[in-house]
């Protein structure tokens, strides 16, 4: 490579670290469970086929186009991907992943501990091993709060049944809302067995309609219940935040504020992860330098009365490095970041300046 090959060369590489996406770039899989927003968010038309609807929940999670995509119930997922490294800080939130989840001012909510809307969602994270830009690398789950919880099954496998052309729905005699008690079937490896009932505000399909199988299994972990009836009349349920480490979980801006040390440091870090938390297949913790893909899928398999069945639901996602949690832009990174070995000048930025400096460089009489 001449001089001229190699000044060329790294200008490129300088303006692809310069031109850096904070948020998400690509959506490499959309794989939902059946549920009540599935083909919905996004939107199903016809003729959309698998690649499609991949473009369409890219083209609403992508660039910070912040429109919702659901997961449907457990298992059910999608896998993005940042154009860089996201980097892996020790001690620090590294990134956030936004959903819907809102906390309940209802007074039959239990006020010892967060609830409302919540739908958690396990995080997994790769790293681009192998350098070729897809995910196809080995998958670390996010170990959050319920990780060791005796409750929480690793082992899980779910499979989901169409409903037969000819199927005819079966109401809920005691509740208006649900309109069919028999309409998706579901069975697991655990001799469980049920329905994902069909509500009356979502009259579309809920198992996804561009697949062409008549049965869907998904295998991972599933969370223990998080729904609680609070009436015990079957129709007033709040959904229970987990402390921390899961999609959906919590609302996306802390109640609390982020400066009150008084307050637990998981309610004023909401929607953030640390890539620290990365566990292998045995539940060993393993360190990565930084992560590039990331996979959620729907964590918990239960249905809530008129509220319907839990189903993590994902807006967005952004590097914590370069935006804070609030979105804004990150000026100054703390003494641990490693300088940019194409920052020439030093002064902790790459602009014009080191492009100028690096072409001065090569261009100096040997």
């Amino acid at each position: 490579m001449n001089r001229l090959q190699l000044i060329i060369s790294w200008v490129f590489a300088v303006q692809g670290i310069m031109a850096q996406s904070p948020y998400i770039s690509r959506v490499f899989e959309y794989v939902p469970a059946p549920g009540q927003f599935v083909n919905v968010a996004p939107e199903w038309e016809e003729g959309d086929d698998a690649e499609a609807m991949r473009r369409k929940a890219e083209e609403n999670l992508a660039n910070h186009n912040n429109q919702m995509i659901t997961l449907g119930g457990w298992g059910g997922y999608v896998t993005f991907g940042f154009d860089h490294m996201v980097k892996n800080l020790r001690g620090r939130y590294d990134f956030k992943i936004v959903g819907n989840a809102i906390y309940s001012t209802s007074d039959w909510n239990d006020n010892s501990r967060m609830g409302g809307s919540a739908e958690p969602g396990i995080v997994l994270v790769s790293h681009d091993d192998n350098g070729n830009g897809l995910p196809d690398d080995p998958w670390y789950e996010l170990a959050g709060s319920e990780y060791r919880n005796p409750l929480t099954k690793h082992d899980y496998v779910c499979t989901y049944y169409r409903p037969a052309a000819d199927h005819v729905a079966v109401r809920d005699p005691e509740d208006k809302f649900i309109t069919d008690t028999a309409y998706v079937r579901w069975k697991d490896n655990y001799g469980g067995e049920g329905h994902v009932k069909k509500v009356s505000f979502n009259r579309q399909n809920y198992y996804p309609n561009w697949v062409t199988a008549d049965s869907l299994t998904f295998s991972g972990e599933r969370l223990p219940d998080n729904g609680v009836d609070e009436r015990a009349q079957g129709n007033n349920y709040v959904l229970y935040c987990y402390d921390w480490g899961y999609a959906d979980n919590h609302p996306n801006d802390p109640k609390f504020g982020t400066d009150d040390e008084s307050v637990p440091e998981h309610l004023r870090h909401v929607s953030e992860f640390k890539i620290d938390w990365a566990v292998d297949g045995e539940g060993k913790r393993v360190w990565l330098p930084g992560i590039h893909f990331v996979k959620v899928y729907t964590g918990v398999n239960q249905f809530n009365g008129w509220i319907g069945e839990v189903s993590t639901e994902v807006q967005d996602a952004w590097d914590l490095h370069l935006l804070d949690a609030n979105g804004k832009a990150v000026t100054e990174e703390e003494e641990e970041d490693e300088p940019s070995p194409y920052d020439l000048d030093g002064d902790g930025w790459l602009t014009i300046d080191d492009i100028m400096e690096l072409i001065r460089i090569y261009l100096a009489p040997s």
